[in-house]
């Protein structure tokens, strides 16, 4: 069965200080899930320090990004040894604003997961189709370009390794959201794709201005089960509702 998964993106987001209060707030208010796993992805410069205040807590840890190599001369990148090493369960890999200010390809997504999973990270690898993408009808398209490079590059047993995030561009930090309706048949296509692919069990996430307002009416939703959370997860209590709606 699919365990349900909620993923806090702090994005470029915080201080040592509010890093350390943010996650005290969430210690506090959250109460233990059965059934829903929940981790937070806060800048690069504060994951030890998140780290050793999740020490035996139930909030797991996650990078914002992965770098494509193991090491060697690429200034300003971090190695998924380093996120391991930083105490990482999860890379984020593929979000709408690295494919779009940063023209990360879908070759290069797909190669991101594969060196994330090498080192024991769980990859939550984004897709998603822009505002024009979605007007001109060309949603699952889009889509099924961003899996078919990952189909490509991974067998059966990696496929089953990974976390799928389905985050319409047009939803992000706009404060629209697509409708659960609308979420559903994108979940479903990228179900469907994921069956066809022996990998029917991979969560999938839904990644566009989830707030504790619409948590619950999305997490309903038959193929969705979670949530990439954005601007919400800086909010202890607004995370900490999005989560108990998931469980």
């Amino acid at each position: 069965m699919r365990r349900k998964l909620v993923v806090g993106n702090w994005k470029m987001h915080g201080s040592n200080a509010a890093t350390a209060e943010l996650l005290s707030e969430l210690l506090r208010l959250l109460p233990p899930l059965k059934s829903t796993d929940v981790a937070v992805c806060p800048p690069f410069v504060y994951l030890t320090a998140a780290c050793q205040r999740l020490v035996d807590s139930p909030i797991k840890l996650g990078a914002q990004n992965v770098g494509a190599a193991e090491q060697g001369a690429f200034t300003g990148e971090i190695a998924a040894s380093m996120l391991r090493d930083c105490g990482c369960d999860f890379a984020i890999v593929g979000h709408s604003e690295r494919r779009h200010l940063f023209a990360e390809s879908n070759e290069q997504v797909a190669e991101k997961a594969a060196i994330a999973l090498r080192h024991e990270l769980t990859p939550i690898i984004c897709v998603g189709e822009s505002l024009a993408e979605r007007e001109a009808g060309k949603t699952l398209d889009v889509i099924a370009r961003q899996l078919e490079a990952i189909f490509g590059r991974f067998n059966t047993a990696e496929l089953n390794s990974v976390v799928i995030a389905y985050e319409p561009v047009w939803a992000i930090g706009t404060g629209r959201t697509a409708t659960p309706a609308q979420a559903q048949e994108v979940h479903a296509f990228i179900r469907q794709r994921l069956q066809i692919n022996n990998a029917a069990a991979v969560s999938i996430l839904y990644g566009g201005s989830v707030k504790a307002e619409n948590a619950k009416a999305l997490f309903v939703q038959a193929d969705i089960d979670g949530g990439l959370v954005g601007g919400a997860s800086l909010n202890a209590e607004e995370f900490a509702a999005i989560c108990r709606a998931a469980e």
